[in-house]
């Protein structure tokens, strides 16, 4: 170890400095200063059920408002906004389409360098577009849709696709094994999956759509009807007469608008399964209203 002080590293293991955002900045923030959420977090403890109605009325679009804010009567089974109905897709869009329009709603760089951007008045139509074609391919209000793609703004596009129609969706990250993705498409009883030809991870390409067809064999998942392939990475991949379907087939030719499903509050939204490394995997239902709040506060 050297003796000279000027070559060595500096610990902040134990940071004490405190960095002060400047005023402009501040003056932005939702929240916008201590004592400011330091209230907010007094106004919940002092009334959990009026704080939280009273944000979900603020933060989110209800076709009808819910009667009762919280029924904890069978802990520790709960529901939230109950009688309310609402949509996520509606809610992340429709309602922002007049005074945010032509904003920038999503910026995307892909592995290759690749750029895309969407407005909102763009990814509304992106969204409409993918939500009448998986009507098209059968899909309906709780059917569930699995998402097994890479990074890529399709990703995000078929999520409010399906929150938009009522199907709820349960992606499965693409680094897991055909087995993997097997297990959770059987759990869920899915009816479609949503992926891609391949996604790049590196220099290399990871074959997506091989793991889908792998994990498809021999009838291995019944309850899927059809697969829905988006063109990422152009390797080759072996179709499937009837079951299978290119993105950029079926989505483009479809209707500018698709009518926005009322769910209920407690309608499942999407399942998102844990890892499975202490037993199988269990799928963890997250509902409409609630995640919904949740994604407008943060």
């Amino acid at each position: 170890m050297t003796s000279d002080p000027s070559l060595t590293i500096e610990s902040v293991l134990n940071e004490e400095r405190i960095f002060f955002p400047d005023s402009e900045f501040a003056s932005q923030a939702r929240i916008g200063s201590l004592d400011i959420y330091q209230d907010i977090v007094n106004s919940a403890k002092r009334d959990p059920e009026e704080f939280w109605g009273n944000a979900a009325l603020e933060e989110i679009h209800w076709f009808e408002p819910f009667t009762n804010v919280l029924d904890w009567t069978n802990p520790p089974f709960v529901k939230w906004f109950e009688g309310g109905k609402t949509n996520l897709s509606y809610n992340c869009l429709d309602r922002h389409l007049a005074d945010r329009g032509d904003k920038t709603a999503i910026i995307w760089e892909g592995e290759p360098g690749d750029i895309r951007t969407f407005t909102y008045k763009e990814l509304h139509l992106e969204v409409c577009k993918t939500a009448n074609a998986l009507k098209e391919l059968g899909i309906s209000k709780g059917d569930l849709v699995a998402i097994y793609m890479p990074m890529v703004p399709e990703a995000a596009i078929a999520m409010l696709a399906c929150a938009r129609i009522g199907a709820p969706h349960s992606v499965v990250f693409g680094g897991f094994s055909s087995e993997a993705l097997r297990d959770r498409l059987n759990d869920g009883q899915a009816k479609l999956v949503i992926t891609a030809d391949g996604g790049f991870r590196k220099d290399k390409i990871v074959a997506l759509k091989s793991a889908v067809d792998i994990a498809l064999s021999e009838g291995s998942c019944p309850s899927v009807k059809s697969v829905l392939v988006v063109k990422r990475s152009n390797n080759q991949v072996e179709f499937v007469s009837g079951r299978d379907y290119w993105w950029h087939d079926v989505v483009p030719n479809q209707d500018d608008f698709c009518p926005p499903e009322h769910m209920d509050s407690e309608d499942r939204l999407f399942i998102l399964y844990t890892s499975g490394s202490t037993g199988k995997p269990k799928g963890v239902v997250h509902t409409t209203a609630g995640y919904n709040l949740w994604t407008h506060l943060t």
